[in-house]
């Protein structure tokens, strides 16, 4: 590591001679004397050895990306702080917190989780009831067309109205809300995982997800609002958790309680979680999918919370639909369309009902793993105008398709005692398991329905390699425990099946995005490696008390969001790691001004210059920058003491440890610095720092380019659940 000259006063760069390694130094060398004994060369002499001494480690830097495709556009990201920053500050704010504080805090959490409900259920009954009109109208007067004879109309208001309604979500999406692009579970992994980028929760990105669905399901499509209903419950869930506002005067004390990442990635999940809720009414299976495919972490405080959420979702959907019924809904409101209001008779099955039931799950984890390895394959990024043409194209051929298919079909009477119009558009079973029960259905009592649904079940298991949630998604569907058995057979199959040829459907899009997504296991290699062999420099440390200048020159300079405070003498006997300090808390005070003139410790109180919300933490996506601060020349020349503001207990790794269980730890605990300290005493306190972009398999492979032979089935196999066993 490379970090510039330690000592208090001096404010240079960095020094030419970083690449060399520290030396080991004895007790009695001058290094470790009192600086105030030295003649004037002596101070100069030991100055350039305390440089040496802490110049040590790698001058190589980490290229990753720091980028990342959010929605049709590139976005820089930043990494998100899970880890409470114990600094004076802190401490100060929680001792003067009493039972009133606790109450408020614990009464906030329960109550924003009911919120989240709330207004996630209205949002999901929104995009219904909008879908239904706007789609029931349009094949209202396609169908009187059609009856009418008049075929050539019937088809021309057809396209139109799809290809209307496409582009109208296609424009506010590529030219209004960018990061409202696709079905935003890939953003909502990566932001649980710990990865921030701006507007993929905003207003502005909620607003356009629910007009987009609306219009995308309503010009017939094949989109669903699952997807799309799970971002907008992160989307309100990350609003209502944004701990007030100062540009709207929501400054009240009781909503900074929220003004932390920890809690903001509760409620988060918690929204995703309400998002398939809303989806499909089905509560357990809304928690059980936060859980099972977007959350990196969980605990049982939080499942109760998701389980209360839900519930809300449930209560409230229900209590919409029924005011349906009495017809205020617009065209249609009761939820036949689109609302997954599924029943089922009682079914029988037996053991010659296994082979055709295997049969299929092991063809849907065929064809679920066939369809993401062409969605890895063909998915690229273009212009704007490129997207705009790809949707009409696309838009054109699905109406074509869609109106000209049913042509080549004969029509079949309605059957007799049917109490309601003839079943028609809306009402398919899935394709795949119908046409396979067709197929083997001879060898099988099963009713081609079930097959349907076995089929869908088998198409998810194989694409997004989900099994409990989606089993529990589809019995509160159709509400009928006796097909319990057959779909975990499914959905096991197909994922077993599955797993074996590729990554989900999610982990294929957080890798096309580019989002640097820790996974939950550690890659066979890491345990080849040591910390020491990843860490990359320049390393940039400050002193505990820190001149102002440099401090503006190092942020202006580099990306660092954490950096080191060492303490040397005269503070401490020895340099002296003294804690890290934040990129956002040191703009908090460079911003605040409150230098003091000379390199001497501060009498003044933080805690009466400081309040704790100032140091609170912005809205998902915002940040403060350097250069929006001015400062004057003796405004630069006077100095800062870090103390009060410097997190005197982070987490550290010694640099002999393995990089796997570095990465074990990084990962479990939701860190986004990890210091890494020397094995020997007598080199730098501090030899480098670890973020997730140092766990990223590119930037590993890239130091260590043999390791590519020793990856195994790995490269084979790809992230499978073979590997996630024996790894």
């Amino acid at each position: 590591m490379a970090p510039r000259d330690q000592s208090c006063g001096d404010g240079g760069e960095v020094d030419p001679e970083g690449g060399i390694e520290a030396p080991l130094l004895s007790s009695g060398s001058s290094f470790f004397q009192d600086p105030a004994h030295e003649d004037g060369d002596g101070d100069e002499e030991a100055r350039r050895r305390r440089r040496r001494f802490l110049l040590a480690g790698r001058s190589q830097s980490n290229t990753t990306s720091q980028v990342a495709l959010v929605g049709v556009g590139v976005c820089p990201i930043e990494s998100l702080d899970y880890e409470l920053i114990e600094n004076e500050v802190f401490k100060q704010d929680w001792r003067a917190r009493g039972r009133g504080h606790i109450l408020r805090y614990v009464a906030l959490k329960w109550a924003l989780c009911f919120l989240v409900g709330v207004l996630s259920a209205a949002a999901g009954f929104v995009a219904n009831l909008g879908v239904e009109n706007v789609a029931g109208a349009k094949f209202v007067v396609t169908s009187n067309l059609m009856l009418a004879g008049r075929y050539g109309t019937a088809f021309a208001v057809f396209l139109v109205s799809n290809f209307a309604l496409t582009m109208l979500a296609t424009v506010l999406t590529v030219y209004v809300a960018p990061a409202a692009a696709g079905s935003g579970i890939p953003e909502v992994k990566a932001y649980l995982n710990g990865v921030d980028a701006p507007d993929i929760f905003s207003l502005k990105t909620l607003v356009v997800k629910i007009v987009g669905c609306i219009a995308a399901v309503s010009s017939s499509l094949h989109v669903g609002k699952a997807g799309p209903l799970v971002h907008t419950g992160a989307c309100i869930a990350s609003i209502l958790g944004q701990g007030g506002s100062s540009k709207y005067h929501l400054t009240c004390k009781w909503l900074r309680y929220f003004k932390n990442d920890r809690d903001r990635r509760d409620l988060v999940t918690c929204g995703a979680g309400a998002g398939i809720a809303a989806a499909f009414r089905a509560p357990v299976g809304g928690v059980l999918f936060a859980l099972e495919a977007v959350s990196s972490w969980w605990r049982s405080a939080l499942l109760w919370r998701a389980f209360f959420t839900t519930a809300m979702v449930a209560v409230v959907l229900r209590a919409l639909i029924d005011f349906c019924k009495s017809d205020k809904c617009g065209l249609f409101g009761k939820g036949g369309l689109i609302m997954f209001d599924v029943t089922s008779d009682y079914i029988t099955y037996h053991l010659v009902d296994l082979p055709p039931v295997i049969t299929l799950g092991v063809l849907g984890g065929v064809l679920g793993s066939l369809h993401n390895f062409f969605l890895d394959k063909l998915t690229f990024r273009k212009g704007q105008k490129y997207k705009l043409l790809l949707a009409a194209v696309v838009t054109i051929c699905t109406s074509c398709c869609l109106f000209g298919l049913p042509w080549i079909a004969s029509c079949k009477p309605c059957p007799s005692d049917t109490e309601e119009a003839c079943p028609s558009i809306g009402r398919s079973g899935a394709t795949y398991g119908r046409l396979v029960g067709m197929l083997i259905g001879s060898q099988s009592t099963l009713d081609h329905g079930l097959f349907a649904v076995l089929g869908s079940a088998a198409l998810l298991g194989g694409s997004m390699r989900m099994t409990v949630s989606v089993c529990v998604v589809i019995l509160e569907l159709t509400n009928n425990l006796l097909m319990l058995p057959l779909v975990m057979l499914v959905l096991l199959i197909s994922k077993t099946v599955a797993d074996a040829f590729n990554a989900n459907i999610y982990d294929l899009l957080v890798k096309l995005k580019g989002f640097p997504y820790l996974e939950g296991h550690v890659e066979p290699y890491m345990r080849q490696l040591s910390v020491s062999d990843v860490v990359t420099g320049p390393l940039q440390a400050f002193n505990g008390i820190e001149k102002v200048g440099h401090i503006v020159h190092v942020l202006r300079t580099t990306g660092h969001n954490g950096f080191p405070v060492v303490d040397e003498p005269p503070f401490s006997d020895s340099p002296v790691l003294f804690g890290l300090v934040l990129r956002a808390h040191l703009l908090v005070l460079l911003r605040k001004k409150d230098f003091i003139p000379n390199c001497s410790a501060s009498a003044l109180d933080a805690s009466k210059q400081f309040l704790p919300h100032d140091f609170a933490k912005p809205g998902s996506g915002k940040h403060d920058r350097i250069e929006e601060i001015e400062f004057s020349a003796e405004e630069l020349e006077m100095f800062v003491d870090l103390h009060p503001f410097t997190n005197t207990s982070p987490y550290t790794v010694v640099e002999t440890m393995s990089l796997a269980k570095a990465h074990v730890l990084f990962r479990e605990v939701g860190l986004r610095h990890l210091l890494v300290l020397p094995k020997s005493s007598k080199r730098a306190p501090v030899v480098g720092i670890l973020t997730r972009h140092d766990f990223m398999p590119e930037h590993i492979l890239g130091l260590h380019p043999f390791l590519f032979k020793t990856r195994w089935k790995k490269v084979r196999f790809g992230k499978s659940a073979f590997t996630n066993l024996v790894f």
